[in-house]
This record gives structure tokens, sequence and C-alpha cells, in this order.
């Protein structure tokens, strides 16, 4: 039995992470371990930033303050050798000063960090505006470094990270050490959350899921919809939903689209899967692991909204193929069958567990 601190994400209404608070927490005392959760304050800003999964201050408020509950776990000895430091972020400053406890104190610690983006990934905020500037590779260096344990969702993520830090030969050895680790989100309850809305009445409509930012290409999903009128295509972040409302119009549409440029797990997608619906994605990024052919389209047809012209006809034609073909027994079968197993492998902290001893 070990000492968890669980680090956890500011939750986030429109964001999947909210439920990590009680929903890791179980899993870690179901598996006989002790826990405690290290939160930051519930007043900071509310309002993600535009494109973005939070808020680039309220963030840094939160993490903060978790910096200083940290420091005072340390102060009044309630920290001890052999302890579990989970950081549901990774792309956290306080990894750096919970080493420089740890180390200065001689109460050595174990640190696990789940990945989720950063400057090494082009199409990510940090790369889109910071890019390779020094002082984000070297604090992203530092804090995989200081992590005992860095776990990646896919072997897409795993690689996007060793293509900008690692020599070729390092992945594997650091892999074996598990140091890297590909592991599933901890969101085993998603399945179950979205059973309610699995046997709605299916509608002509297909869905983009997706933050309204430049990698999601939601400028072909427009063009998209003037060329298929007999569909009604709906942008879900021009409707203000809250999750149940989301979640029904989830339920309700036959095909979630993905043009995306960045997508290094795809929980929108996944949820697709829960309620039925088809998600059809480009054969690139996470979705060439997790996906069958069946739900793949050509990805050449999307890498471009210039691309996107040239084969336009293409995924128009493929378009009408699937949206005539939702109602036959094919496709249903196709959706459990995947949706089962993109759960066990990418929806769950089977592997984090594994680590915890």
């Amino acid at each position: 039995m070990a000492n968890v601190f669980l680090i956890d994400l500011e939750p986030v209404e429109t964001r999947y992470t909210g439920q990590w608070k009680s929903h890791v927490p179980e899993l870690l005392r179901k598996a006989g371990h002790n826990v405690q959760v290290i939160s930051g304050p519930e007043d900071i800003p509310s309002a993600t930033t535009p494109g973005a999964f939070l808020n680039f201050g309220g963030t840094n408020i939160y993490k903060s303050s978790q910096v200083e509950w940290m420091g005072r776990l340390f102060c009044s000895g309630s920290v001890h050798p052999g302890d579990h430091f989970i950081f549901t972020d990774a792309w956290h400053p306080g990894i750096i000063n919970l080493k420089y406890m740890s180390e200065l104190l001689n109460v050595p610690v174990t640190i696990h960090g789940l990945w989720h983006a950063g400057s090494y990934d082009p199409q990510d905020f940090l790369g889109r505006l910071i890019g390779d500037a020094k002082w984000v590779r070297h604090a992203e260096c530092s804090f995989f470094d200081a992590i005992n344990h860095n776990y990646f969702a896919t072997d897409f993520h795993i690689q996007l990270w060793s293509d900008c830090f690692l020599h070729p030969d390092a992945k594997k050895s650091l892999m074996m050490s598990k140091k890297i680790v590909k592991t599933g989100w901890p969101m085993e309850y998603l399945k179950d959350t979205l059973v309610p809305y699995s046997n709605l009445e299916k509608e002509n409509i297909i869905l983009f899921p997706h933050r309204i930012a430049p990698e999601k290409q939601l400028d072909i999903f427009r063009d998209l919809a003037q060329a298929l009128p007999e569909y009604k295509f709906v942008i879900a972040q021009d409707q203000q939903l809250s999750k149940h409302e989301y979640h029904t119009l989830l339920g309700k549409s036959k095909i979630v689209f993905s043009a995306n440029l960045q997508e290094t797990l795809g929980i929108s997608c996944f949820e697709a899967l829960c309620v039925n619906a088809f998600p059809l994605v480009p054969n690139r990024l996470s979705y060439t692991e997790m996906y069958p052919s069946v739900f793949k389209y050509d990805s050449r047809w999307t890498q471009s909204f210039d691309s996107y012209l040239q084969f336009k006809d293409r995924l128009v034609e493929h378009i009408r193929t699937i949206m005539t073909e939702m109602d036959g027994a094919l496709h249903f079968e196709k959706i459990i069958q995947t949706r089962e197993l993109i759960h066990h492998n990418f929806f769950s902290a089977t592997n984090l567990l594994e680590n915890i001893k």
C-alpha cells in the first residue's frame, strides 16, 4: 500500500478532467492506496482562453496554490520516503519545486506525470506561439527528467515527443525502464456516462465536436456543409451547450467529423462510438493506431484546405455513402467492436496503476 498525492487539474465544465478529482482517487483507493488530492482555489477565472483547454492566467493561480500546499506538506513532515506524486498535467512548474524539496530534504518520492501537449507539438498553443524557444524546450526537458514515469496516451504522442527531444536509439530503452509509459487516460467512467445517450433516435446530423482552433480546420467543415445541404452540419462550440445538451446532440448525430492536424488521443471521437455515432477521421495522428480502416479516410483529403479542394469530391461522396449506410447492421457492429477495443487500450488507467507500489 502506497501513499499517493494527486495533483489535479483545475475543473472546467467543457473539459473531460473534472471527473479526475473523484474518479482517479477512487481507482487508487480500490487498489489499496492512501490518497490525498492536492487542488487549487475554486475562484480562478472559469472562462478558457479562446481555442484552449484552460485559462492561461487562471491555471497559474491554480498551480501556484498547489506548489504552496506541497511545500507545507514537506514542512509538516507529511511526506515520507517512497510516497508517490501524480501530476495529472505534466506541464506543471510544481514538478521542479517537488524535485527540489525531495532531494534537498532527502525524502525520495516517485513522480508520475501525464503529458497532454507542449512546444514539441507544432500544432499546440506552445508549439504555435512559442515554438522552439530555449526556455520552453529546456523547461519540458527538465519536467521530463524530474518525472520518474512519463505517461503518454498513444504511440503517436510518444513519437512526437521523441522526434523533438530524443536520439532515435533512446526511446526503446526509456520505455523498457518505464521512464516513458504508454497508458490510456484514466477515463473508465466515460463509456458508462454516455449510456443514457446511446439509444437516441439518429438524425441526419454531422457534428464538429472540437475546439475552434486552427489545427481543427473548421473551414473544411464549413465548406462541406455547403456541398452537402441535405444534412445538418453542427459546430458544437457555436451552441454554448451544457454537457447534457452536448451529449444529447452527440447521441442524435450520425457522424462525428475530424480533419484535425493535432490529435494525441481524440476523446470526442471515442465519445461518438459510445453513443453509436460514426467517427470519420483522417488516417494520421493518433487515429492511425486507434481506428480500423472503415472509420479512416485518406489523409491527403484534408491535409490542408488546398489539399481538401483537390480531393473534395471524394470526401463528399464518402460522407454520402456513410450516411446512407448508417442504418445498416454492419456499421453498428463495427462501432461496438471498436468501442470496446479503444476503451480497453486508450481509456483505462491500468498501466498507470501498475507503477504505483
